[in-house]
């Protein structure tokens, strides 16, 4: 559940933003914000933290337009906006060989494991699977947005677009060391 953690201020701005967007990036942004805070005062590390500077980023410029300019056209593209920034900082974490899960994974295992080829590995799997995930589902909701299908049809996208890589992320894992765990299993 720590991976969601980190999804709070987007999940955040996609309820508020039926209220209105502007309302809706600036709780991204007060919660990314509060999120970093929290974590910098529980000794976490600035590299373990790229979602973070990422998602205060992006809501700060948002929080600019959307308040600037509440009529703008972005307003009808916000969510796939939100999630193709999403896509550009997994993408690039991974590109910088630094997948973003590897800060979020390092919160809940032991130190010794952190530089380890498997912990390492499995880091990219993950990250990757975020990032294919936000790409499909950006890409997917700018026709939806287009053709004005409504939520009806753009929630279930946006829904699935967490819930297929979250389910992954809790199950990979596991799996992963269950098979190292077998005998004639090595690490690497």
């Amino acid at each position: 559940m720590n991976y969601l953690r980190g999804f709070i201020p987007w999940i955040a701005f996609a309820a508020v933003s039926s209220v209105g967007w502007q309302w809706g990036a600036l709780t991204g942004l007060v919660l990314g914000i509060w999120l970093l805070i929290q974590d910098r005062k529980a000794g976490i590390a600035a590299e373990s933290q790229i979602l973070e500077f990422s998602t205060i980023a992006f809501f700060a410029v948002l929080s600019v337009v959307a308040f600037s300019r509440p009529d703008s056209g972005l307003e009808d593209y916000s969510g796939a906006l939100s999630l193709g920034w999403l896509a550009v900082t997994a993408w690039a974490t991974l590109a910088a060989r630094r997948p973003f899960t590897t800060g979020i994974a390092k919160r809940q295992a032991p130190p010794e494991v952190w530089n380890s080829p498997v912990f390492l590995r499995i880091n990219v799997v993950l990250t990757a699977v975020w990032a294919a995930a936000f790409t499909v589902t950006a890409a997917v909701l700018i026709p939806i947005y287009a053709a004005d299908l409504g939520s009806g049809v753009s929630i279930p996208v946006q829904v699935a677009g967490f819930v297929v890589p979250a389910l992954f992320t809790a199950r990979y894992p596991d799996r992963v060391r269950a098979r190292l765990s077998e005998p004639g299993t090595q690490e690497g």
